[in-house]
Protein backbone atom coordinates (compact mmCIF):
# COMPACT_ATOMS: atom_id res chain seq x y z
CA UNK A 1 0.00 0.00 0.00
CA UNK A 2 1.18 3.41 -0.90
CA UNK A 3 1.14 6.24 1.71
CA UNK A 4 2.76 9.48 0.08
CA UNK A 5 5.87 8.78 -1.27
CA UNK A 6 6.19 5.52 1.27
CA UNK A 7 5.33 2.02 0.44
CA UNK A 8 3.94 -0.13 3.43
CA UNK A 9 5.04 -3.65 3.65
CA UNK A 10 1.22 -6.20 2.33
CA UNK A 11 2.02 -8.80 4.88
CA UNK A 12 2.72 -6.66 7.78
CA UNK A 13 -0.47 -4.10 6.82
CA UNK A 14 -2.34 -7.29 7.36
CA UNK A 15 -1.01 -7.64 10.91
CA UNK A 16 -2.80 -3.94 11.63
CA UNK A 17 1.25 -3.33 11.28
CA UNK A 18 2.98 -0.43 9.48
CA UNK A 19 6.21 -1.04 8.15
CA UNK A 20 8.23 0.77 5.38
CA UNK A 21 8.74 -1.70 1.99
CA UNK A 22 12.07 -2.12 0.99
CA UNK A 23 11.13 -3.93 -2.26
CA UNK A 24 8.35 -4.90 -4.38
CA UNK A 25 6.81 -8.26 -5.77
CA UNK A 26 5.54 -7.91 -9.18
CA UNK A 27 3.43 -11.08 -9.35
CA UNK A 28 1.57 -10.56 -5.51
CA UNK A 29 1.60 -6.32 -6.41
CA UNK A 30 2.59 -5.62 -2.90
CA UNK A 31 5.15 -4.54 -0.69
CA UNK A 32 7.49 -6.09 1.13
CA UNK A 33 9.68 -4.98 4.22
CA UNK A 34 13.12 -7.22 5.15
CA UNK A 35 11.77 -9.85 6.94
CA UNK A 36 8.79 -10.66 4.96
CA UNK A 37 11.20 -10.40 1.87
CA UNK A 38 12.87 -13.58 3.23
CA UNK A 39 9.79 -15.26 4.53
CA UNK A 40 8.36 -14.49 0.64
CA UNK A 41 11.80 -16.17 -0.55
CA UNK A 42 11.19 -19.24 1.24
CA UNK A 43 7.59 -20.15 0.85
CA UNK A 44 7.11 -22.95 -1.84
CA UNK A 45 4.37 -21.03 -3.70
CA UNK A 46 6.27 -17.45 -3.99
CA UNK A 47 10.10 -18.57 -4.14
CA UNK A 48 10.15 -18.09 -7.52
CA UNK A 49 8.52 -14.92 -7.85
CA UNK A 50 10.05 -11.50 -9.24
CA UNK A 51 11.45 -9.26 -6.69
CA UNK A 52 12.42 -6.20 -7.83
CA UNK A 53 13.74 -2.95 -5.60
CA UNK A 54 10.99 0.05 -4.32
CA UNK A 55 12.89 2.47 -6.99
CA UNK A 56 12.83 0.36 -9.77
CA UNK A 57 8.75 -0.34 -9.05
CA UNK A 58 8.31 3.67 -9.32
CA UNK A 59 9.20 3.41 -12.61
CA UNK A 60 6.16 0.78 -13.48
CA UNK A 61 4.29 2.09 -10.69
CA UNK A 62 1.92 4.12 -13.34
CA UNK A 63 2.05 1.73 -16.11
CA UNK A 64 -1.71 0.35 -16.86
CA UNK A 65 -1.92 -3.13 -16.78
CA UNK A 66 -5.17 -4.85 -15.72
CA UNK A 67 -5.45 -8.70 -14.98
CA UNK A 68 -8.65 -8.85 -14.11
CA UNK A 69 -11.05 -9.74 -16.33
CA UNK A 70 -13.51 -7.01 -18.00
CA UNK A 71 -16.50 -9.41 -17.58
CA UNK A 72 -16.40 -11.65 -14.84
CA UNK A 73 -13.68 -9.52 -12.39
CA UNK A 74 -11.38 -12.89 -12.43
CA UNK A 75 -7.97 -13.11 -12.72
CA UNK A 76 -6.97 -13.34 -16.29
CA UNK A 77 -5.09 -16.70 -15.98
CA UNK A 78 -5.82 -18.44 -19.74
CA UNK A 79 -5.32 -17.89 -23.20
CA UNK A 80 -7.23 -19.47 -26.31
CA UNK A 81 -4.99 -19.59 -28.91
CA UNK A 82 -7.21 -20.37 -31.10
CA UNK A 83 -9.23 -17.56 -30.82
CA UNK A 84 -6.30 -15.61 -29.24
CA UNK A 85 -8.20 -14.02 -26.15
CA UNK A 86 -7.02 -14.08 -22.91
CA UNK A 87 -9.63 -15.63 -20.61
CA UNK A 88 -10.55 -15.66 -16.64
CA UNK A 89 -12.05 -19.27 -15.10
CA UNK A 90 -15.38 -18.07 -15.92
CA UNK A 91 -15.00 -17.39 -19.42
CA UNK A 92 -13.20 -20.59 -20.29
CA UNK A 93 -16.84 -23.01 -19.55
CA UNK A 94 -18.71 -19.89 -20.58
CA UNK A 95 -17.76 -19.38 -24.15
CA UNK A 96 -14.46 -21.76 -25.04
CA UNK A 97 -15.67 -24.71 -23.37
CA UNK A 98 -15.19 -26.61 -27.32
CA UNK A 99 -11.45 -24.94 -27.97
CA UNK A 100 -9.11 -27.31 -27.68
CA UNK A 101 -5.75 -25.35 -27.06
CA UNK A 102 -6.90 -23.29 -23.83
CA UNK A 103 -3.49 -22.62 -21.93
CA UNK A 104 -2.31 -21.21 -19.02
CA UNK A 105 -1.18 -17.95 -19.29
CA UNK A 106 2.48 -18.38 -17.42
CA UNK A 107 2.82 -20.85 -20.33
CA UNK A 108 2.74 -18.45 -23.54
CA UNK A 109 4.19 -15.45 -21.30
CA UNK A 110 7.32 -17.21 -20.16
CA UNK A 111 9.05 -15.35 -23.06
CA UNK A 112 7.19 -12.45 -23.58
CA UNK A 113 9.97 -10.20 -23.34
CA UNK A 114 11.77 -12.24 -26.28
CA UNK A 115 8.12 -12.65 -28.05
CA UNK A 116 7.56 -10.92 -31.37
CA UNK A 117 4.50 -8.98 -30.27
CA UNK A 118 6.88 -7.04 -27.97
CA UNK A 119 9.43 -6.36 -30.28
CA UNK A 120 6.83 -5.32 -32.67
CA UNK A 121 5.22 -3.35 -30.07
CA UNK A 122 8.63 -1.45 -29.43
CA UNK A 123 9.34 -1.12 -33.12
CA UNK A 124 4.96 0.79 -33.47
CA UNK A 125 6.05 2.89 -30.06
CA UNK A 126 9.44 3.74 -32.23
CA UNK A 127 7.96 4.12 -35.71
CA UNK A 128 5.01 6.06 -34.49
CA UNK A 129 6.94 8.45 -32.93
CA UNK A 130 8.97 9.42 -36.02
CA UNK A 131 5.96 9.34 -37.36
CA UNK A 132 4.60 12.34 -34.82
CA UNK A 133 7.78 13.92 -35.12
CA UNK A 134 7.53 13.88 -38.90
CA UNK A 135 3.88 15.08 -38.86
CA UNK A 136 5.06 18.17 -36.66
CA UNK A 137 8.37 18.94 -38.47
CA UNK A 138 5.67 19.37 -41.67
CA UNK A 139 3.18 21.37 -40.42
CA UNK A 140 6.27 23.61 -38.76
CA UNK A 141 7.20 23.44 -42.24
CA UNK A 142 4.32 24.75 -43.71
CA UNK A 143 3.66 27.30 -41.10
CA UNK A 144 7.30 28.59 -41.68
CA UNK A 145 6.35 28.54 -45.70
CA UNK A 146 3.18 30.41 -44.74
CA UNK A 147 5.02 33.39 -43.38
CA UNK A 148 7.61 33.29 -45.53
CA UNK A 149 4.69 33.49 -48.43
CA UNK A 150 3.27 36.44 -46.18
CA UNK A 151 6.44 38.13 -45.64
CA UNK A 152 6.90 38.11 -49.86
CA UNK A 153 3.68 39.71 -50.04
CA UNK A 154 4.21 42.52 -47.82
CA UNK A 155 7.30 43.29 -49.92
CA UNK A 156 5.37 43.35 -52.93
CA UNK A 157 3.15 46.03 -51.39
CA UNK A 158 5.67 48.20 -50.11
CA UNK A 159 7.95 48.41 -53.42
CA UNK A 160 4.37 48.78 -54.92
CA UNK A 161 3.55 51.40 -52.53
CA UNK A 162 7.12 53.95 -53.20
CA UNK A 163 5.45 54.26 -56.66
CA UNK A 164 2.16 55.14 -55.69
CA UNK A 165 0.50 58.46 -53.62
CA UNK A 166 -0.88 58.72 -50.43
CA UNK A 167 -4.58 57.65 -51.71
CA UNK A 168 -3.57 54.59 -51.34
CA UNK A 169 -2.76 54.59 -48.11
CA UNK A 170 -6.05 53.52 -46.59
CA UNK A 171 -6.39 50.66 -49.18
CA UNK A 172 -2.96 49.38 -48.24
CA UNK A 173 -4.14 49.23 -44.56
CA UNK A 174 -7.74 47.25 -46.03
CA UNK A 175 -5.37 44.92 -47.35
CA UNK A 176 -2.64 44.06 -44.69
CA UNK A 177 -5.57 43.52 -42.47
CA UNK A 178 -6.56 40.99 -44.92
CA UNK A 179 -3.11 39.17 -45.19
CA UNK A 180 -2.74 38.98 -41.25
CA UNK A 181 -6.77 37.87 -40.77
CA UNK A 182 -6.41 35.31 -43.39
CA UNK A 183 -2.56 34.37 -42.40
CA UNK A 184 -4.30 33.92 -38.55
CA UNK A 185 -6.70 32.04 -39.52
CA UNK A 186 -4.78 29.41 -41.41
CA UNK A 187 -1.61 29.21 -38.64
CA UNK A 188 -5.05 28.88 -35.93
CA UNK A 189 -5.67 25.26 -37.88
CA UNK A 190 -1.82 24.40 -38.19
CA UNK A 191 -1.50 25.12 -34.25
CA UNK A 192 -4.37 23.18 -33.49
CA UNK A 193 -2.92 20.36 -35.09
CA UNK A 194 0.64 20.81 -33.74
CA UNK A 195 -0.61 20.95 -30.28
CA UNK A 196 -2.45 17.86 -30.56
CA UNK A 197 0.91 16.09 -32.48
CA UNK A 198 2.90 17.52 -29.93
CA UNK A 199 0.50 16.38 -26.82
CA UNK A 200 0.67 13.05 -29.03
CA UNK A 201 4.34 12.86 -29.08
CA UNK A 202 4.90 13.44 -25.50
CA UNK A 203 2.26 10.64 -24.47
CA UNK A 204 4.62 8.03 -26.68
CA UNK A 205 7.29 9.55 -25.29
CA UNK A 206 5.89 8.19 -21.72
CA UNK A 207 5.04 5.18 -23.09
CA UNK A 208 8.27 4.02 -24.68
CA UNK A 209 9.72 4.81 -21.31
CA UNK A 210 7.46 2.84 -19.48
CA UNK A 211 7.35 -0.01 -21.89
CA UNK A 212 11.05 0.09 -21.47
CA UNK A 213 10.52 -0.22 -17.81
CA UNK A 214 7.65 -2.96 -18.15
CA UNK A 215 10.43 -4.95 -19.98
CA UNK A 216 12.91 -4.42 -17.52
CA UNK A 217 10.69 -5.35 -14.18
CA UNK A 218 7.27 -6.68 -15.06
CA UNK A 219 6.51 -9.99 -14.50
CA UNK A 220 5.70 -11.88 -17.40
CA UNK A 221 1.84 -12.14 -17.10
CA UNK A 222 2.00 -8.11 -16.78
CA UNK A 223 4.62 -7.76 -19.92
CA UNK A 224 2.39 -9.79 -21.70
CA UNK A 225 -0.61 -8.43 -20.57
CA UNK A 226 0.61 -4.87 -20.86
CA UNK A 227 2.09 -5.45 -24.74
CA UNK A 228 -1.34 -5.94 -26.02
CA UNK A 229 -3.26 -3.32 -24.14
CA UNK A 230 -0.17 -0.77 -24.86
CA UNK A 231 -0.57 -1.98 -28.48
CA UNK A 232 -4.21 -1.33 -28.82
CA UNK A 233 -3.82 2.10 -27.25
CA UNK A 234 -0.96 2.75 -30.33
CA UNK A 235 -3.56 1.74 -32.68
CA UNK A 236 -6.13 3.97 -31.19
CA UNK A 237 -3.43 6.76 -31.42
CA UNK A 238 -2.67 6.55 -34.80
CA UNK A 239 -6.18 6.07 -35.98
CA UNK A 240 -6.73 9.49 -34.36
CA UNK A 241 -4.14 11.16 -35.89
CA UNK A 242 -4.41 9.55 -39.00
CA UNK A 243 -8.14 10.65 -39.24
CA UNK A 244 -7.18 14.06 -38.28
CA UNK A 245 -3.71 14.45 -40.47
CA UNK A 246 -6.27 13.27 -43.51
CA UNK A 247 -8.75 16.06 -42.98
CA UNK A 248 -5.92 18.90 -42.86
CA UNK A 249 -5.14 20.67 -44.90
CA UNK A 250 -2.14 23.23 -46.57
CA UNK A 251 -3.06 27.03 -47.20
CA UNK A 252 -0.90 29.27 -49.89
CA UNK A 253 -0.83 32.77 -49.58
CA UNK A 254 -1.56 35.29 -52.94
CA UNK A 255 -2.09 38.23 -54.12
CA UNK A 256 -3.82 39.59 -56.73
CA UNK A 257 -2.59 42.99 -57.66
CA UNK A 258 -5.41 45.58 -59.09
CA UNK A 259 -5.15 45.99 -62.84
CA UNK A 260 -5.06 49.69 -62.47
CA UNK A 261 -2.68 49.98 -59.29
CA UNK A 262 0.10 51.61 -61.43
CA UNK A 263 -2.22 53.98 -62.83
CA UNK A 264 -2.93 56.05 -60.01
CA UNK A 265 -6.20 56.36 -60.75
CA UNK A 266 -8.71 57.83 -58.16
CA UNK A 267 -10.90 54.66 -59.17
CA UNK A 268 -9.27 52.09 -57.70
CA UNK A 269 -10.99 50.98 -54.54
CA UNK A 270 -8.77 48.36 -52.97
CA UNK A 271 -5.01 47.16 -53.24
CA UNK A 272 -5.11 43.82 -53.94
CA UNK A 273 -6.97 40.72 -53.52
CA UNK A 274 -5.56 38.19 -50.74
CA UNK A 275 -6.42 34.62 -51.62
CA UNK A 276 -5.99 31.53 -49.78
CA UNK A 277 -5.87 28.05 -51.58
CA UNK A 278 -6.30 24.80 -49.84
CA UNK A 279 -4.81 21.66 -51.31
CA UNK A 280 -4.55 18.41 -49.45
CA UNK A 281 -1.17 17.53 -47.52
CA UNK A 282 1.17 15.61 -49.36
CA UNK A 283 2.19 13.48 -46.84
CA UNK A 284 1.92 9.56 -45.61
CA UNK A 285 1.47 8.10 -42.06
CA UNK A 286 3.11 5.22 -42.37
CA UNK A 287 0.97 2.37 -40.59
CA UNK A 288 3.06 0.56 -38.16
CA UNK A 289 2.46 -3.14 -36.57
CA UNK A 290 0.00 -3.80 -34.55
CA UNK A 291 -1.58 -6.10 -32.40
CA UNK A 292 0.31 -9.34 -33.70
CA UNK A 293 -0.42 -12.50 -31.16
CA UNK A 294 2.47 -13.97 -29.35
CA UNK A 295 2.36 -17.30 -31.20
CA UNK A 296 3.54 -18.86 -33.87
CA UNK A 297 0.87 -18.25 -37.10
CA UNK A 298 1.48 -20.97 -40.04
CA UNK A 299 1.27 -18.82 -42.72
CA UNK A 300 -0.11 -20.85 -46.09
CA UNK A 301 2.50 -20.95 -49.10
CA UNK A 302 1.50 -20.87 -52.60
CA UNK A 303 1.65 -24.15 -54.08
CA UNK A 304 3.75 -23.25 -57.26
CA UNK A 305 6.02 -20.78 -58.10
CA UNK A 306 3.84 -20.58 -61.07
CA UNK A 307 1.34 -19.29 -59.41
CA UNK A 308 3.58 -15.86 -58.68
CA UNK A 309 3.10 -12.89 -61.37
CA UNK A 310 5.60 -10.49 -61.05
CA UNK A 311 4.33 -7.03 -62.58
CA UNK A 312 6.43 -4.09 -63.48
CA UNK A 313 5.52 -1.00 -61.56
CA UNK A 314 8.13 1.41 -62.39
CA UNK A 315 11.54 1.24 -64.35
CA UNK A 316 14.04 4.37 -64.78
CA UNK A 317 17.48 5.48 -66.40
CA UNK A 318 20.46 5.29 -63.35
CA UNK A 319 22.15 8.27 -64.00
CA UNK A 320 26.30 8.46 -63.42
CA UNK A 321 28.92 10.21 -65.20
CA UNK A 322 31.17 6.56 -63.96
CA UNK A 323 30.77 3.15 -65.30
CA UNK A 324 28.27 1.52 -63.72
CA UNK A 325 28.04 -2.16 -62.16
CA UNK A 326 25.20 -2.46 -59.52
CA UNK A 327 26.15 -5.31 -56.99
CA UNK A 328 23.20 -4.59 -55.03
CA UNK A 329 20.41 -2.09 -54.15
CA UNK A 330 17.86 -1.53 -51.13
CA UNK A 331 14.96 0.13 -50.56
CA UNK A 332 15.14 2.49 -47.47
CA UNK A 333 12.57 2.58 -44.53
CA UNK A 334 11.77 6.25 -46.62
CA UNK A 335 11.25 4.35 -49.77
CA UNK A 336 13.98 5.82 -51.47
CA UNK A 337 16.73 2.98 -53.57
CA UNK A 338 20.05 2.40 -52.39
CA UNK A 339 21.85 1.54 -55.27
CA UNK A 340 25.72 -0.15 -54.71
CA UNK A 341 27.76 0.40 -57.76
CA UNK A 342 31.05 -1.94 -57.60
CA UNK A 343 32.49 0.35 -60.50
CA UNK A 344 32.83 3.21 -58.13
CA UNK A 345 33.52 4.30 -54.12
CA UNK A 346 29.87 5.62 -54.10
CA UNK A 347 26.06 4.43 -53.16
CA UNK A 348 23.44 6.30 -55.61
CA UNK A 349 20.29 7.47 -53.94
CA UNK A 350 16.88 7.35 -55.61
CA UNK A 351 13.39 8.45 -54.94
CA UNK A 352 10.65 6.09 -55.42
CA UNK A 353 9.47 7.97 -58.26
CA UNK A 354 12.87 7.66 -60.26
CA UNK A 355 14.59 10.91 -59.33
CA UNK A 356 18.49 11.03 -58.56
CA UNK A 357 18.56 12.30 -55.36
CA UNK A 358 22.65 12.01 -54.44
CA UNK A 359 25.91 10.07 -54.72
CA UNK A 360 27.01 8.98 -51.67
CA UNK A 361 31.05 8.48 -51.21
CA UNK A 362 32.23 5.25 -48.91
CA UNK A 363 35.43 3.78 -48.04
CA UNK A 364 36.05 1.61 -51.24
CA UNK A 365 34.19 -0.28 -53.84
CA UNK A 366 30.97 -1.74 -52.34
CA UNK A 367 30.57 -5.40 -52.29
CA UNK A 368 27.17 -5.70 -50.94
CA UNK A 369 24.36 -3.78 -48.84
CA UNK A 370 21.66 -4.37 -46.75
CA UNK A 371 19.36 -2.99 -44.01
CA UNK A 372 20.03 -3.89 -40.58
CA UNK A 373 17.15 -2.22 -38.56
CA UNK A 374 14.77 1.15 -39.50
CA UNK A 375 17.77 2.88 -38.72
CA UNK A 376 21.23 0.99 -40.34
CA UNK A 377 22.29 -0.15 -42.92
CA UNK A 378 25.33 -2.46 -43.86
CA UNK A 379 28.07 -2.31 -46.56
CA UNK A 380 30.61 -4.61 -47.31
CA UNK A 381 34.00 -4.26 -49.04
CA UNK A 382 35.46 -7.14 -50.45
CA UNK A 383 38.65 -5.80 -51.74
CA UNK A 384 39.90 -4.95 -48.02
CA UNK A 385 37.31 -7.35 -46.46
CA UNK A 386 35.97 -4.99 -44.80
CA UNK A 387 32.18 -4.17 -43.35
CA UNK A 388 30.76 -1.04 -42.21
CA UNK A 389 27.83 -0.20 -39.87
CA UNK A 390 26.16 3.26 -40.88
CA UNK A 391 22.86 5.26 -40.32
CA UNK A 392 20.88 5.23 -43.32
CA UNK A 393 19.75 8.95 -42.20
CA UNK A 394 23.05 10.88 -42.71
CA UNK A 395 25.30 7.78 -43.87
CA UNK A 396 28.04 8.37 -40.41
CA UNK A 397 29.79 4.94 -39.89
CA UNK A 398 28.80 4.04 -37.02
CA UNK A 399 31.00 0.94 -36.77
CA UNK A 400 33.43 -0.91 -38.92
CA UNK A 401 35.46 -4.22 -38.55
CA UNK A 402 37.44 -6.69 -41.07
CA UNK A 403 37.56 -9.93 -41.53
CA UNK A 404 40.15 -12.22 -42.07
CA UNK A 405 41.27 -12.56 -46.39
CA UNK A 406 39.81 -16.20 -46.75
CA UNK A 407 36.13 -14.94 -44.89
CA UNK A 408 35.84 -12.48 -48.26
CA UNK A 409 33.09 -14.41 -50.19
CA UNK A 410 30.88 -14.26 -46.98
CA UNK A 411 30.42 -10.51 -47.51
CA UNK A 412 28.32 -10.69 -50.08
CA UNK A 413 25.00 -9.64 -48.60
Amino acid sequence: MATGNHISCGPCMFDDVTKDAGRWCTNCEEGLCEDCENVHRKGKTTRNHRVISIEDYRKIEHVSISQVCEHHGENLEWLCKSHDEVLCVVCVPSKHNACSDVIPISVNSADSRQSTAFSDLEETINGTLRNVKQCIKNRESASNELEKQELEIKTMFHETRTNINSHLDKLQEKLLYELRSSSDTCKSKYIKLLQKLKSTEEMLTKVREQTTHMKQFSSDIQVFLGTRQVSRQIVREVESIKSEFDATKDYELKVSMHSLITKLSNDVEEFGKIMVSESATNFDLRAQKFDQAQMKINVQRSRSISDIQLQLIRSFQIKSKNEISVIGYIILPNRNLLIANKKDNHLIEYSDTGEHIRDIPVSSKPYGIAVIDPDRIVVTYEEYSYIEIMNYENFNVQKNFRLPKNHYKSLKV
